[in-house]
């Protein structure tokens, strides 16, 4: 028999690989007024990143870092190869790739979410 879903699940349908989606189309977006929309849909306000780089809190920090990553990457952007999602939790599998598609790197992230379905804490792993 398949498990009953916690009451914070039956309470709200979130598709959290939808906000993982959201946030990680703020990578790729090149003005400040859409990183600003996609961040408010898919960040809690008091959110943190970590990398092997760089470590952020809130969105002011991670927009910048953002800037500085497409000053290094013209174009640069992020494609999830697979998301796992559970207990307010995810792990995502992901390809850098360069402005015209084609690969470059790639790496692993953690995120954590809150109640309303927002990421708190995205931690990504990569080599440097």
């Amino acid at each position: 028999m398949p498990a009953l879903p916690t009451n914070q699940e039956s309470a709200m349908h979130i598709d959290h690989q939808h906000i993982w989606e959201t946030y990680t189309s703020a990578w790729k977006a090149d003005n400040i007024d859409d990183k600003r929309a996609l961040l408010g849909a898919s960040l809690a306000d008091a959110c943190t990143y970590q990398d092997p780089l760089a470590s952020t809190s809130g969105w002011s920090e991670l927009m910048a870092y953002m800037a500085n990553f497409h000053q290094q990457v013209p174009g640069g952007h992020f494609a999830t190869r697979r998301f796992r999602y559970h207990n307010g939790q995810s792990v995502a599998q992901w390809d850098m790739l360069d402005a015209q598609g084609q690969i470059i790197g790639d790496g692993v992230s953690v995120g954590r979410y809150n109640e309303a379905g927002r990421l708190v804490t995205v931690t990504g792993f990569f080599d440097t």
